[in-house]
């Protein structure tokens, strides 16, 4: 049953639609009068399609080469951007390192008075 009632439907549509082109062509005809009576466009001609060319593997290779050629000339004109190099690593002198080391060790003594004084 459900066939048959889409069935219906794309007929009525059809209708619907051709009587939509009839009235189309003929406002179209109206217009061409009203411009001096020119003659109806000829429809398009139908383009047959023929079976489709095979192209060789070498000839494939040949277009991908030449493609990727392109592709890298367009990129070497375009601006790179500047990479920067890594500054060196800074180094700490024996004295600064000593300094560090020292007020490391008196953070870790007030800690662990803090935490003697709690207990």
């Amino acid at each position: 049953m459900p066939k048959q009632a889409d069935h219906s439907i794309l007929e009525m549509a059809l209708i619907g639609y051709q009587a939509e082109r009839n009235r189309i062509d003929e406002k179209i005809a109206e217009i061409e009068n009203a411009l001096g009576g020119r003659t109806p466009r000829a429809a398009a001609p139908a383009v047959a399609a023929g079976p489709r060319r095979q192209m060789s593997a070498a000839a494939r290779k040949r277009i991908a080469a030449a493609q990727k050629k392109r592709w890298a000339e367009f990129h070497s004109k375009t601006a790179k951007p500047v990479v920067k190099k890594a500054a060196p690593k800074r180094k700490l002198s024996a004295d600064a390192r000593a300094k560090l080391a020292a007020n490391l060790q008196k953070a870790r003594e007030a800690k662990a008075a803090k935490k003697a004084a709690r207990e």
